[in-house]
C-alpha cells in the first residue's frame, strides 16, 4: 500500500531541520572591481591608499597661514599678497606647504590685481580635506560577506582595490518533469500545459543572485527522471525538481531522492505547498517541489532562498508588514498553515484586506496580490471586519494610490485600468469581482471607493436604484453610469445544440455554467427563469458557478458548458455565438467625497473622454452613450 506523505512538518520545522543538515561549499573568485556591482566579498577588503592623498582643498578660494589672518576683522582689515600670503586654489586642489586653510571666495576682496583684504580670520584646516579623510591606507574599507552596491565600488577604487575576491553564485539546477509538459514556444494541443513555471523559478534564482540553469522536460518516467537528477547534480550546488513531489502513482521524485541518498521531509503542513522533499543526494541539496505554480513559487522561496543566503552569509529580505481590517470572512482547516493571497486597498483612512483565490494552480493570485496573510495551523480562521498583520509584496505607496473597485465584474475595468497608468503614473485600480450585491455592500462598510453594479429590479425594471437606496439610505453615494451593455446566451460557434431561447437550455437537457450568487447576471437570470416558469434546480449546471463574465465564456469554449449567461463581448473575445436577452445598464456606486477628490476626479475624467469610448465599443455589445452621466444621488 502506497503511503501518502512520509511527514506532515511544521513550515518552522521543516526550514530549521533542514538548513541545519545542509552546507553549500564554497566558490570564489576574482574580477574587476567594476564588475562586481551585486556581488557578494569572500574575503573583507583593506584600502590600499587614502583618500585623499594629500591636503585637498574643499572649496573654491584660496589657501592661507591662519597665523597671519589672526585678529582680522571689519574694523582691522589684514591685507594680504598673492603668493607671499596666499594662493588660489580650486575645489579638490592639493594644500601647498606652509599654508593650513582655505578662505572661500565668495569671503575675500580683491583690493588689487596681486592683494585681497579679509574681514575675519581663518581658523586652523578649515575648508582643507586631510589626507584620508574619506579612506585611510591600511583600514577595512569593507567585511567579509558584504554584498556590494554602486557607492561601495566608489570606494574601494579610491581605496586602490582594482580587483575583488567574491563567491561565485551558487547554481541551482531546476528540472521541470511532466508528460504533459510542453515549451512555451510549442503550440497548445489538449491535455497539455505549457512549462512556465521553470521560467518564474530561474527569474526568482536569479534575483536571489543565484545562477540558474533551466534543463529539457523529462517526462513521467522513473528511470529518465533518475538520468536527469544524476545528470543534473553533476553541474550544480542546488537541484529544484518541479513536479511529481506527490505521491501519485507517477511521482517519483521522493522515491528517487531515496534511493541515491536520503530524504528528510516528505510533507509540510502548509497550504498550498504541502507535497515538498526536503533531501540530499552526494551531499547536494535537492528540493522536490509542487507543480502547482503558486505552491511551486511559496516552495522554492521557503527552501532555496535561504540556502542562497546562508551560502552568502547574508540575512534574508523581510518584508514590510502592515495592519489591515478584512473585508470578507477567511474560513480556514486546522493543522495547516495556510498563505491566502490579499487584495489590499486604503479606503477612508485605513487598509482593506480581500482574498484572492485560495488554489495552488492560480498563478495570476501572485501577480495581483497586495499582500499575503499567514494562517496559523492551530486557527480555524478570521471574521469579517477583525484586524490581521499581512506580509506586503508591494510597496505600502502603491497600495495608498490605489482607486479599490468591488462588485460586477465588466471588461470595460480594465480599459480603465490602462487609462489611468497613462495618464497618471502613480494612480492604480484594483478589482475585486464579488458580484453587484457585495459590491454595494462593500461601500457600505467603507472597504471600497467604486462598486461596479448592474442589479435589476424585477418589479420597476429600473437597474441598480432600489437597491442603494434600501441599503444606503445614510450615506452620501452617487450612481455614475459606465456604459450599457448586451446581455445574452453565450453558446459554441455555429449554435450546435440549436439553441434559440432561455426555455431551450432545460428542454434540450443542456448543461450551463452561472454566475455566482449576488451577481447581477445571475439576478437578471433568475428573473427570466421566474418569468417562464422554470424551476432553476432542473437545470444542469445551475449550480457550477463563476466570478466573471470570461469564466464562463472559457467553459463554453472548452466544452464543459453548452451555454451561458454573460455579456456580447466575453463572447466575442472567445470566438462564441451570441443569443442576445437584452440591454442593462451598468453603473458605478461611490460615495460623493470620493467623487470629490482628485482621484475620483482623474477617474471621471478617463470615463468621459473619447479615448475610454472608443476602446470600450471596440470589444463589441457596448454602448457609451451616457457615460460619466450621474444617474442618481441622496
Amino acid at each position: 500500500m502506497q503511503k501518502v506523505y512520509l511527514d506532515n512538518v511544521p513550515l518552522d520545522e521543516a526550514r530549521k531541520m533542514f538548513l541545519e543538515k545542509i552546507k553549500l561549499p564554497c566558490f570564489t573568485e576574482r574580477i574587476k572591481t567594476q564588475d562586481a556591482l551585486g556581488r557578494v566579498l569572500a574575503q573583507p577588503v583593506f584600502a590600499k591608499r587614502s583618500m585623499p592623498a594629500f591636503h585637498a582643498s574643499a572649496m573654491d578660494g584660496i589657501a592661507v597661514d591662519s597665523n597671519k589672518t589672526f585678529g582680522a576683522s571689519e574694523q582691522n582689515p589684514i591685507i594680504l599678497t598673492l603668493d607671499k600670503d596666499f594662493v588660489e586654489v580650486d575645489t579638490g586642489d592639493p594644500i601647498p606647504e606652509g599654508f593650513d586653510a582655505v578662505i572661500m571666495i565668495e569671503d575675500i576682496h580683491w583690493v588689487n590685481e596681486n592683494q585681497i583684504e579679509i574681514l575675519a580670520p581663518a581658523a586652523p584646516w578649515q575648508h582643507i580635506r586631510p589626507v584620508g579623510e574619506d579612506v585611510v591606507a591600511g583600514e577595512i574599507i569593507l567585511p567579509a560577506h558584504h554584498k556590494l552596491t554602486p557607492p561601495d565600488l566608489g570606494v574601494l577604487l579610491a581605496g586602490g582595490i582594482l580587483e575583488v575576491e567574491v563567491l561565485v553564485p551558487p547554481r541551482v539546477a531546476i528540472i521541470p518533469t511532466g508528460t504533459e509538459l510542453i515549451k512555451p514556444e510549442e503550440e497548445v494541443s489538449w491535455g497539455k500545459i505549457v512549462d512556465f513555471n521553470s521560467t518564474v523559478l530561474a527569474a526568482y534564482i536569479t534575483q536571489w543572485t543565484g545562477t540558474p540553469q533551466v534543463y529539457p522536460i523529462i517526462v513521467d518516467d522513473r528511470q529518465l527522471i533518475k538520468e536527469g537528477i544524476l545528470k543534473a547534480l553533476e553541474d550544480c550546488d542546488i537541484l529544484v525538481v518541479n513536479a511529481g513531489s506527490s505521491a501519485g502513482r507517477e511521482d517519483y521524485t521522493a522515491g528517487i531522492i531515496s534511493e541515491l541518498g536520503e530524504v528528510f521531509v516528505h510533507g509540510i503542513a502548509t497550504k498550498p505547498g504541502k507535497p515538498v522533499i526536503l533531501g540530499k543526494i552526494r551531499n547536494k541539496p535537492v528540493i522536490g517541489i509542487p507543480g502547482y505554480p503558486v505552491s511551486a513559487y511559496l516552495a522554492l522561496e521557503w527552501f532555496v532562498r535561504p540556502l542562497i543566503y546562508n551560502y552568502y552569509g547574508l540575512l534574508e529580505p523581510e518584508r514590510e508588514k502592515i495592519s489591515v481590517t478584512l473585508g470578507r470572512r477567511l474560513v480556514s482547516a486546522m493543522g495547516k498553515e495556510e498563505f491566502v493571497r490579499m487584495a489590499v486597498g486604503f479606503v477612508n483612512g485605513k487598509y482593506v484586506a480581500n482574498p484572492l483565490k485560495r488554489g495552488g494552480g492560480v498563478t495570476m493570485t501572485l501577480v495581483k496580490a497586495h499582500g499575503i496573510l499567514r494562517i496559523p495551523a492551530n486557527s480555524l480562521g478570521y471574521e469579517q471586519g477583525q484586524e490581521v498583520e499581512i506580509e506586503l509584496l508591494k510597496p505600502k505607496e502603491e497600495i495608498r494610490n490605489t482607486i479599490v473597485v468591488v462588485g460586477s465584474h465588466d471588461l470595460s475595468l480594465d480599459i480603465l485600468s490602462t487609462l489611468i497608468r497613462n495618464v497618471s503614473g502613480k494612480l492604480f485600480i484594483s478589482s475585486s469581482h464579488v458580484g453587484s450585491m457585495g459590491g454595494i455592500l462593500a461601500i457600505q462598510k467603507g472597504e471600497a471607493h467604486v462598486a461596479g453594479t448592474h442589479l435589476l429590479d424585477p418589479e420597476t425594471g429600473e437597474y441598480n436604484i432600489s437597491y442603494v437606496e434600501k441599503l444606503l439610505k445614510d450615506k452620501n453615494v452617487v450612481l455614475v453610469n459606465l456604459l450599457y451593455r448586451e446581455q445574452g446566451l453565450i453558446i459554441p460557434r455555429g449554435n450546435p445544440k440549436g439553441i434559440k431561447q432561455v426555455e431551450d437550455i432545460l428542454t434540450k437537457g443542456l448543461t450551463m455554467v452561472n454566475r455566482q450568487k449576488g451577481a447581477g447576471t445571475r439576478v437578471l437570470f433568475d428573473h427570466l427563469l421566474k418569468t417562464k416558469g422554470i424551476d432553476p434546480t432542473l437545470i444542469k449546471g445551475y449550480n457550477r458557478e463563476e466570478f466573471t463574465h470570461l469564466g464562463v465564456a472559457a467553459a463554453v469554449k472548452s466544452g464543459s458548458a453548452d451555454v451561458a449567461v454573460g455579456i456580447k463581448s466575453a463572447a466575442n473575445i472567445y470566438d462564441l455565438d451570441f443569443l442576445p436577452i437584452g440591454e442593462e445598464r451598468y453603473d458605478l456606486l461611490m460615495e460623493k467625497d470620493f467623487l470629490a477628490s482628485s482621484k475620483g476626479q482623474i477617474l471621471m475624467n478617463i470615463i468621459n473622454s473619447s479615448d475610454f469610448h472608443k476602446k470600450v465599443e471596440a470589444l463589441g455589445g457596448y454602448s457609451t452613450r451616457s457615460a460619466g452621466q450621474i444617474i442618481w444621488q441622496n
